[in-house]
């Protein structure tokens, strides 16, 4: 996983950046990732409906969280293990 992307993506979700959250989404390796932003794009430019737009925008904001908190323990373990 690359926390890079993550990061990225929350960057270009939270300053309304939606070309480089869609050129992320095609570029990056976790298909999870890519499949919560698709969601989220297609529902900001053909839901009608604002809470099925809430609803995939807070999905993909907990994947993120969670991604980050995963990519951190696992860095920790990492480094624990090392001599």
């Amino acid at each position: 996983m690359n926390k890079l992307d993550y990061d990225r993506a929350l960057f270009y979700t939270h300053r309304s950046e939606w070309d480089n959250l869609l050129i992320l989404m095609v570029r990056t390796e976790d298909q999870f990732l890519s499949k919560k932003i698709e969601h989220f794009l297609h529902a900001y430019h053909f839901e009608k409906n604002y809470s099925v737009l809430e609803k995939h925008l807070y999905s993909l904001l907990r994947y993120i969280d969670h991604a980050n908190e995963f990519n951190e323990t696992d860095e920790l373990e990492t480094i624990s293990i090392l001599p």
